[in-house]
């Protein structure tokens, strides 16, 4: 039978629960600096049944949440976690904000009406710059 050093154990415990309770603070705080730079109100379009606000919101979640896990991953502090977890968030709005403006400008009104083309290109966007972003991190 395998003896477990508790102090080793709780020592990993603690670091889990920084990492995750810091990763998880992060991404409210990204959601909510998300959905006010968005033109339309996510929450009450989601609460009305609009698929298409929820698979935006959805998606920019995960593109966010990619980066955020390989920083984890990668970083060896809370401070370099939370610079990259900026950095991430920050990305991740220009993306949305370049992709609003300057490709799609009927894109908010298309995602009130629940038009699934632009959410899920809306989506793949946010998916690809999530993975682009982690990638990055670990190089």
């Amino acid at each position: 039978m395998m003896m477990i050093d508790s102090y080793s154990f709780w020592e990993s415990a603690t670091a889990f629960l920084l990492a995750f309770v810091a990763a998880g603070l992060f991404t409210i705080a990204f959601k909510v600096i998300y959905q006010a730079a968005t033109p339309y109100n996510e929450r009450t379009l989601i609460r009305e049944g609009n698929v298409a606000a929820a698979i935006t919101l959805g998606a920019a979640l995960l593109g966010y949440i990619l980066p955020l896990a390989s920083a984890l991953e990668h970083t060896v502090s809370l401070l370099e976690f939370a610079v990259w977890a900026l950095l991430a968030g920050v990305i991740q709005i220009v993306a949305f904000t370049i992709v609003r403006m300057v490709v799609m400008r009927d894109f908010s009104d298309r995602i009130v009406r629940g038009e699934l083309a632009a959410a899920i290109y809306m989506a793949s966007i946010s998916l690809g710059v999530g993975l682009l972003n982690a990638a990055c991190m670990s190089a």
